[in-house]
């Protein structure tokens, strides 16, 4: 038997091995990639469901690549998919599975636009954990990090502008008014970050892939900082490139939430409306608040942000 034909058996055995172990379980989490944040977010879920007394033999991490009609809609198909990102929920969703779906680590526009695209079947219940920060939490971080600041300048972009309405409700009731800018599909930023900033107190910076990329980022926080305009932001990773604070929940935290979310679908519960992370972090650049003026201490905001939310 040649090298040749023995590595064609062993990769053949293998991929059966897989597929028995996709239609073995009872829980298959499907990642977008295999980046830290997403291995992270995947093994959380593990360790909650195993904790809670799901047997990890019973839970498969898959690639949304790697997916086929088998795994997806066969009679030995999982009984619940979690869906890391925006990509796994689209591949998910374009092999019509009969089972629940839980989309984790997806902003709230990014997964209305995905059900909006598939065009939801009454024989898949899908269901988000988003991961931006409901508009409510945002604006109160505001108000205990910079208490004079009453006008908030946000840049829309195609997905994102649905939730305009709520901004403004949520800014009402709290006293503050919001001044918008908006990004069109493939059009310029400049003239929305303008008008966004026009008379703005701060900016509070909005999860839309039209406006928040990699080839954006710095030219926002450059002009921001430039004209003396703190930025709320919703990455870590913005706060080390200039901006003054970040609300975000890690992957470990959407991982336990999601888990709980799964565990009571696989106890018979009905398939829960989306819902925000009910756990959180602060993040805060010392840098930037110094230039601005300001002490800020991420620990405290945390601490009074979570006590806010636990007030009755």
């Amino acid at each position: 038997m040649t090298r040749t034909l023995l590595k064609f058996m062993a990769c053949f055995v293998c991929m059966l091995c897989w597929v028995g172990v996709v239609h073995a379980a009872g829980v298959a989490i499907v990642l977008s990639e295999r980046s830290p944040g997403y291995t992270e977010a995947a093994e959380a879920v593990v360790a909650e469901l195993a904790r809670g007394g799901v047997a990890r033999s019973d839970i498969v991490q898959v690639s949304a690549m790697d997916l086929n009609n088998a795994d997806v809609a066969g009679t030995a198909a999982p009984k619940v998919f979690v869906t890391l990102g925006a990509e796994s929920l689209q591949r998910l969703l374009s092999l019509e599975p009969r089972a629940a779906v839980v989309a984790a680590l997806i902003p709230r526009s990014g997964f209305e636009r995905v059900v909006r695209e598939w065009g939801r079947k009454a024989s898949t219940p899908v269901t988000a954990l988003y991961l931006d920060q409901p508009f409510g939490r945002q604006l109160d971080l505001l108000r205990l990090a910079l208490p004079d600041a009453r006008r908030v300048g946000v840049i829309w972009g195609p997905e994102s502008m649905v939730q305009q309405s709520a901004l403004v409700a949520a800014g009402q009731a709290r006293g503050m008014t919001v001044s918008s800018g908006a990004v069109a599909l493939n059009g310029s930023l400049f003239a929305g970050l303008k008008a966004a900033l026009d008379d703005a107190d701060v900016l509070l910076a909005v999860a839309d892939s039209q406006v928040f990329n990699s080839g954006t980022v710095a030219n926002i926080l450059l002009a921001t900082y430039r004209a003396r305009i703190p930025v709320l932001a919703f990455s870590p990773a913005y706060v080390k490139a200039g901006a003054l604070l970040s609300l975000h929940t890690a992957p470990d935290q959407i991982g336990v939430q999601a888990a709980g979310i799964v565990r009571s679908i696989l106890l018979g519960g009905a398939v829960p409306a989306a819902q925000y992370p009910l756990d959180f972090r602060v993040s805060v650049n010392v840098h930037v608040a110094r230039s601005l003026g300001l002490t800020l201490d991420e620990a405290t905001l945390s601490d009074r942000l979570h006590r806010m939310e636990r007030r009755p």
